[in-house]
């Protein structure tokens, strides 16, 4: 089966957010990109480790900066984002899009912002400052599932 779309984590800084990503790629077949330098200590062998049963069976791609992962170039990029340009529920999905989050501390700079093929915002009626990295990518790869449901 081919993937609807793929996850990347920019720079994490939290490494239970990026178990709940390793998660969220196995429930809906996405491929997860790891992007250095995070904020805790990385190996995918203690990462497979810790994510329950859910890490044996993840496809993990580790990149040890942003250029190796832009040389590699996984799909379009769809960059998730407090500042995007686009609402979620108005974005058009690729089967190969790339959900890409920042740090949960920074968001990404504005190199990466700019290298972004899509900048995707989520509405949040109810004011907060910004959702959880994992919560954000959830709700972007569901959207994603629902249009492209028919294509793979």
């Amino acid at each position: 089966m081919s993937h609807y779309v793929q996850i990347a984590a920019f720079e994490p800084d939290l490494a239970p957010n990026l178990g709940s990503l390793v998660r969220l790629g196995v429930c809906f077949d996405a491929p997860i990109h790891v992007i250095e330098p995070c904020g805790f200590p990385f190996s995918l062998k203690l990462l497979r480790s810790r994510a329950l049963d859910y890490g044996e069976k993840a496809e993990l791609h580790h990149h040890d900066s942003w250029d190796a992962f832009e040389a590699a170039k996984p799909g379009r990029l769809v960059l998730l984002t407090t500042k995007g340009a686009t609402d979620l529920w108005d974005f058009e999905f690729q089967q190969g899009d790339c959900l890409l989050v920042g740090r949960e501390s920074a968001g990404v700079p504005d190199h990466v912002h700019e290298a972004a093929d899509g900048r995707v915002k989520i509405a949040m009626p109810g004011g907060g400052r910004s959702l959880n990295v994992a919560i954000s990518a959830g709700i972007a790869i569901a959207e994603a599932h629902r249009q492209l449901r028919d294509i793979v």
